[in-house]
């Protein structure tokens, strides 16, 4: 789940990215027609991800509400303590 939560995050980010400079540069209507509902996707995809990994931890959940790059923190926050989990169980 932390891989899908990394990937949305990354799609979030570029979305808004690609909005930005479309608004700072030329500002063409179909561009933003295109990427703002694609972005939208990405964000309510990241939160949803984001709940189904959280595992307890509500920081993850918080963290991916931060618009733009929330995908990402919570991808990075939900990733440690994973890693952690797997290591104890296969200890065990």
């Amino acid at each position: 789940m932390n891989t899908a939560l990394r990937r949305i995050g990354l799609v979030e980010l570029g979305t808004l990215v690609l909005l930005v400079l479309n608004l700072l540069t030329v500002h063409h209507p179909a561009i933003s027609g295109v990427l703002g509902p694609v972005h939208g996707l990405a964000y309510t995809a990241a939160v949803v991800a984001a709940v189904l990994a959280m595992r307890g931890r509500h920081r993850v959940w918080l963290l991916v509400l931060v618009p733009g790059i929330g995908g990402l923190l919570a991808a990075r926050a939900a990733g440690p303590a994973t890693a952690r989990e797997g290591e104890r169980a296969s200890i065990t």
